[in-house]
C-alpha cells in the first residue's frame, strides 16, 4: 500500500472496468513517469468527455451531436433495427460491415438483482420507433449472458403483436457468457448474417 495521492490513483484506477490492483498499479506508476504535456492532454480529454459526449436521441448511441452518424446517414436501412445493449455494441457489429440497417441503444440489460428492470432501460423509446418508423424486421443483439437473454426474451414477449414485424435474434458462434464487444469480426459477422426468427 501506498502513501497518500498515489495510493487514491491506484484506488480510483481499479475501480474502473477490466482494470485489476495489479493493473491499476502499473497504469498509475506510468502516469507518474509520463511527460507533463501527455498528462495534461489526459486531464483535459477527461475534463471535457462529460460536456462534449452526449446521446442521439434517436438511437441513444454515443454523439457529438443530437443525431449520431449513423441515424443521419440516409444511405442506412430504416426498416431494419439491430437492438444492442450499450454503444459500444454498435461498434462491435460495424465492424463486421455485415449490417446496413440502424440501432438501437437500450442503455443495459434486465438484471432485476442489480435493480434494473424495464423502466431503466430504453424499451418505450424502441416501442416508440416501431409504431411511428416503418420497420419490417427488428433484430435482438444482447449479449449472449443471462441478462441478455432474459432481455431478449422480455423483448420478444413485446414485439410479436407488431402486424408485419419480424423478430430476429443473433445466430449461434457467439460464446455463452461473453460480450459482444470481445467477438471477432468473423464470429460476428457470421452470428448477424444467420440470425434466426423467435
Amino acid at each position: 500500500m501506498y502513501e497518500g495521492v498515489v495510493q487514491d490513483l491506484i484506488d480510483e484506477l481499479g475501480r474502473l472496468p477490466g482494470i485489476g490492483p495489479k493493473s491499476a498499479q502499473r497504469i498509475a506508476f506510468h502516469l507518474l513517469a509520463t511527460d507533463p504535456a501527455d498528462l495534461a492532454r489526459l486531464q483535459d480529454v477527461l475534463g471535457t468527455v462529460r460536456e462534449g459526449v452526449r446521446f442521439c436521441e434517436v438511437c441513444g448511441n454515443v454523439s457529438e451531436k443530437q443525431r449520431c452518424r449513423i441515424c443521419s446517414d440516409p444511405r442506412r436501412d430504416a426498416t431494419v433495427l439491430c437492438v444492442v445493449e450499450e454503444p459500444k455494441d454498435v461498434l462491435a457489429v460495424e465492424r463486421t460491415r455485415e449490417f446496413r440497417g440502424r440501432y438501437h441503444v437500450l442503455g443495459g440489460a434486465l438484471d432485476p438483482l442489480s435493480g434494473v428492470g424495464p423502466d431503466q432501460l430504453r424499451i418505450k423509446e424502441l416501442l416508440s420507433r416501431i409504431g411511428t418508423d416503418e420497420v419490417s424486421e427488428v433484430i435482438i443483439a444482447t449479449d449472449p449472458n443471462t441478462e441478455g437473454e432474459a432481455t431478449a426474451t422480455y423483448l420478444v414477449r413485446l414485439l410479436k403483436d407488431f402486424p408485419g414485424l419480424t423478430v430476429t435474434r443473433l445466430a449461434s458462434g457467439l460464446p455463452m457468457g461473453g460480450d459482444l464487444e470481445f467477438a471477432d469480426e468473423l464470429t460476428l459477422g457470421r452470428a448477424l448474417s444467420g440470425r434466426r426468427a423467435l
